[in-house]
């Protein structure tokens, strides 16, 4: 899997425990709002002041940033591994999501005032076993020789997948047979705190 990984989510699922507070969901959502602003003016990544960022926010995380346009997809791109402070992989990754994700035109100024955002920040990845897999709950990394692919946790629940269609639509996003998790294909789980512009604004 590359650096930057495509990705096409659906609405999202929720936490009962919240990781992140309202203060740091809002912030994070204005970095990435801003990176796309600022990659417009052909800007460099704006710092984020020191006084603001929480230890949250300079942890290496793994985040999916998805936009949307009046209700549609617009772009979605992400890192599934934690390779950059999270506020930081979140600008990169808005940027990512507006202007080099293959399926679409790169987003226009106008378009960016209208656009919402929403992240999905994910746990380290970790082993599992296809029937501890839970359906909701985990997005999933499944790797075989050098394919590799992933979905996030919300995508089974949004089509109403059960765990093998789960399981056998991750090899399908790798490439592989869709029975490869049978033969040889591991898989790693994650979770994921999934929030947009609509819900801290309210």
């Amino acid at each position: 899997m590359s650096r930057l990984s495509q990705h096409s989510e659906t609405q999202q699922s929720s936490s009962a425990a919240p990781e992140f507070s309202l203060e740091e969901r809002r912030l994070l959502l204005q970095v990435a709002h801003q990176a796309i602003f600022s990659a417009l003016g052909a800007q460099s990544l704006a710092e984020v002041p020191d006084a603001k960022l929480s230890p949250h926010l300079t942890d290496p995380r793994g985040v999916f940033t998805t936009l949307y346009l009046q209700g549609n997809l617009r772009g979605c791109v992400g890192y599934a591994t934690a390779i950059a402070p999270l506020h930081q992989a979140v600008a990169e990754t808005a940027r990512a999501a507006a202007f080099e994700d293959s399926r679409f035109w790169p987003v226009t100024e106008a378009e960016a005032r209208e656009l919402e955002i929403s992240l999905s920040i994910l746990s380290r990845l970790f082993p599992i076993q296809a029937e501890q897999v839970e359906v909701g709950r985990h997005g999933l990394v499944v790797s075989l020789g050098s394919r590799r692919g992933l979905l996030l946790p919300q995508v089974p629940a949004e089509y109403g997948w059960d765990r093998e269609t789960f399981l056998e639509q991750t090899c399908r996003k790798a490439n592989l047979p869709l029975d490869a998790w049978r033969h040889g294909a591991t898989f790693e789980a994650f979770t994921a705190e999934v929030f947009s512009d609509h819900e801290v604004w309210l």
